[in-house]
């Protein structure tokens, strides 16, 4: 099989063995957004078709909706509780009319491999099969070998990464524990409901954190406790990393005074925006020292501009699609943490953008110079053949492959987990065999190449 790889029949056939190296070896899911729930019982049971591949995936519904088709008419819950379309076949048939806008997406590819290579649908989805696939999508669900702890060890995933904010008590995963299973669900620790003020929900998430660790929060020293409490439950409870998202890359550390002074504005809902700003920045460092002391990996994304579509938010609240790529600028904004700990071997910072401007320009000579640091693969808009070969191009060069961190996901849909990897190894696959090709790497190297960029990589800068 050919498919993502060059239309260059020498590329192409080593590129293939360089697939099968990397195909034959388990999935590492470091970081993503799949709910811990789904493996808590071992006869928990996905919802119909449109619950799975609809209704949670903005990568779906946000190309419909741009084409004017309105989120209730795809079961998409409102804030105000108004009625919404509940009929999963009516939402199928209308997702299958409009299934021609993904033609030559990411979106389409992992979705035609999903419907062939998982519910062994060979024919197109189209207005006229829509409830015929949806039947023989139906059925597949509900055999034994659908539960998702049975495709979990079908798909060879070593290793499962949710991410957890830091108030979350982790109950499904001490249901996972205590079950006795041996699938590999780790927590990941996500405290920015509680970092940054412009969150409407800062407090009441304050007072989940105070809950959650039984700690009163009334100063910034507080609150730093709290935090440091949560961490050594998640810690507890198997994390091994951090995740931190924010518009941009800005660092810059606080005085005493002036941030116990900040931290009392905001408990009191003054805080300002360029407090919200000065605070997620200074506490990006705080993070940094915290990673140093107790060994997490620390992962941040940057560059999205959050619900920019303020009626849709109002509407339906977050992750609804109307999230857009900003520009970003790193070496003035991570200087400051950078001085403190850039050069400290017991952090890893592993960086992602939207930004794709700043691959070769920023982010690999950072990596190509800071111990601390890794490059994380391409993410969200940038997750596609075309994305991850423009990464290969200007990151490796630079940075080497050495100084990246591999492969993850980062997907809410389960299901999608094993298209993704495919899509990341063929995509590496063709790379490398155009670098032999070349001469710039000699085939036993590429194999090792292969081998890291599917799984070596991504096991050692998440220390799993």
């Amino acid at each position: 099989m050919v498919r993502l790889f060059t239309p260059n029949l020498q590329q192409a056939e080593l590129a293939s063995h360089y697939y099968e190296i990397a195909s034959a070896l388990p999935l590492v899911c470091p970081h993503g957004h799949v709910d811990p729930r789904l493996f808590s019982d071992a006869n928990y049971r996905f919802g119909n078709p449109a619950e799975l591949l609809i209704s949670p995936d903005h990568y779906v519904f946000r190309l419909l909706f741009s084409q004017g088709v309105p989120l209730e008419r795809l079961g998409i819950p409102r804030q105000d509780g108004a009625p919404v379309e509940t009929d999963p076949r009516k939402i199928w048939q209308l997702f299958a009319d409009y299934y021609y806008l993904f033609r030559g997406t990411p979106t389409g590819f992992w979705l035609n491999t999903i419907f062939s290579d998982i519910f062994g649908i060979r024919e197109r989805l189209s207005s006229k099969n829509a409830q015929a696939v949806y039947d023989g999508i139906e059925q597949r669900l509900n055999t034994p070998a659908f539960t998702p702890r049975r495709l979990f060890e079908h798909y060879k995933i070593e290793v499962l990464c949710t991410t957890d904010a830091a108030s979350d008590p982790l109950v499904y995963h001490q249901a996972i524990r205590e079950s006795g299973w041996q699938g590999r669900i780790l927590p990941t620790f996500r405290p920015d409901a509680v970092v940054n003020l412009d969150n409407p929900g800062w407090k009441p998430q304050i007072e989940q954190l105070s809950r959650a660790s039984g700690i009163s929060i009334g100063n910034y020293a507080s609150f730093i406790q709290a935090l440091e409490n949560r961490r050594d439950y998640f810690k507890h409870m198997g994390a091994t990393a951090t995740d931190h998202g924010a518009t941009s890359a800005y660092t810059g550390q606080l005085p005493g005074s002036e941030l116990e002074a900040l931290f009392q504005r905001a408990l009191k809902d003054h805080a300002s925006s360029e407090d919200a700003r000065l605070f997620t920045g200074h506490m990006i460092i705080e993070f940094a020292r915290m990673s140093v002391e107790d060994g997490l990996v620390m992962q941040m994304h940057v560059g999205s501009m959050r619900n920019h579509n303020p009626a849709l938010f109002q509407t339906f609240g977050v992750d609804k699609g109307a999230d857009i790529p900003v520009a970003t600028e790193f070496t003035h904004n991570l200087a400051p943490l950078l001085a403190k700990f850039g050069s400290d071997p017991r952090l890893t910072l592993i960086l992602f953008t939207l930004d794709e401007s700043t691959y070769s320009r920023e982010l690999a000579p950072l990596a190509g110079h800071y111990p601390a640091l890794r490059l994380g693969p391409p993410w969200w808009f940038n997750d596609s053949p075309n994305g991850m070969a423009r990464y290969l191009n200007s990151v490796m060069e630079t940075a080497g492959i050495y100084n990246t961190a591999g492969f993850n996901d980062d997907t809410r849909a389960f299901l999608s987990i094993p298209v993704r990897h495919e899509v990341w190894r063929r995509v590496c696959a063709d790379w490398l065999a155009g670098l032999v090709l070349s001469g710039r790497v000699d085939r036993d190297e590429a194999e090792a190449m292969a081998s890291d960029l599917a799984y070596g990589l991504a096991m050692k800068a998440y220390r799993l």
